[in-house]
């Protein structure tokens, strides 16, 4: 998936053994939870992103990686909203991610009875 970048520290706690780091297309992420934003936060991440000497200053965000039982691939992000915000506001296709592969019960954990039929 994507381009690989290592980063020194590991900033996460669900995918901090991760090492490999993917931009994973912006337009696959699913973020069935709304996320409540500081502005400031989100135009200051912006500003760094959008600066190549600094953009590597921005940790990746978590995604869950689920196969469905007939193939397919579903990759939820729950955190990272900032980060999520700012990369969608700039326009940019992929956002570095950490890819932690996961299960349908493992989802049901954030979901609980809303958790979809992934086929």
């Amino acid at each position: 998936m994507g381009n690989v970048r290592k980063y020194d520290r590991d900033l996460t706690i669900q995918a901090g053994h991760i090492a490999e780091v993917h931009n994973v297309p912006m337009r696959v992420l699913i973020r069935p939870i709304p996320s409540v934003l500081d502005e400031e936060k989100v135009r200051s991440l912006m500003n760094t992103i959008m600066d190549s000497t600094t953009r590597d200053r921005v940790p990746p965000i978590d995604v869950l990686w689920i196969t469905g039982r007939q193939g397919g691939d579903y990759y939820y992000s729950f955190g990272g909203c900032h980060r999520y915000e700012a990369y969608k506001r700039l326009g940019l296709e992929t956002i570095p991610c950490k890819l932690f592969k996961s299960n349908v019960a493992d989802l049901r954990t954030y979901l609980g009875a809303s958790t979809p039929d992934l086929l």
